[in-house]
C-alpha cells in the first residue's frame, strides 16, 4: 500500500511540474506579445527608413543611368541582392553601401543624410496628420 501511495504522490508532484512548466511558458508567451506590441512605432520608423534608403538606392542608380545588373557587377553581388535593396527587403552590408555611395558619385554622408531627413519628413507629416483628427 505504501509503494502506491509513493507512486501517487510522484505522478502528482510531475503533473504539478508540468502544469508549472505551462504557466510559465504562456507567462513568457504573454510578455513577449505585450513587448511586440509595445514595439509597434519602432517597427513602422524602421519600415519607413528601409523604404527611404531603398528609395535613395534607385533613385542614384537611375539618376546615373545604370542598369542592376551593371551595379552587382560592379559591386561583385547577385543582380538579386541589388533589386532587394531597391525593393526594401533587405539592406546592403556597409561595405556596400560605401561603395554604392561611390558607384554613384556621392558621399556615403550623403547618402545616409538624405536617408534621416526623409525620415524626419515622413514623421513632420505623420504629426501634422495627427494634429487634423
Amino acid at each position: 500500500m505504501k509503494d502506491y501511495q509513493l507512486i501517487a504522490i510522484l505522478i502528482a508532484i510531475f503533473y504539478l511540474a508540468i502544469f508549472a512548466v505551462g504557466i510559465y511558458l504562456l507567462v513568457l508567451i504573454i510578455k513577449s506579445l505585450k513587448k511586440y506590441i509595445g514595439s509597434k512605432e519602432v517597427r513602422q520608423e524602421k519600415e519607413v527608413i528601409i523604404k527611404s534608403l531603398s528609395e535613395a538606392l534607385r533613385e542614384n542608380r537611375i539618376r546615373c543611368t545604370m542598369t542592376q545588373e551593371f551595379v552587382a557587377e560592379a559591386l561583385g553581388v547577385s543582380r538579386q541582392a541589388v533589386s532587394k535593396w531597391e525593393n526594401g527587403t533587405s539592406e546592403p552590408s556597409t561595405s556596400n553601401l560605401i561603395a554604392l555611395a561611390k558607384l554613384y558619385g556621392i558621399s556615403a554622408e550623403d547618402l545616409i543624410r538624405g536617408i534621416h531627413s526623409k525620415s524626419s519628413q515622413d514623421k513632420d507629416i505623420n504629426l501634422t496628420k495627427g494634429d487634423e483628427k
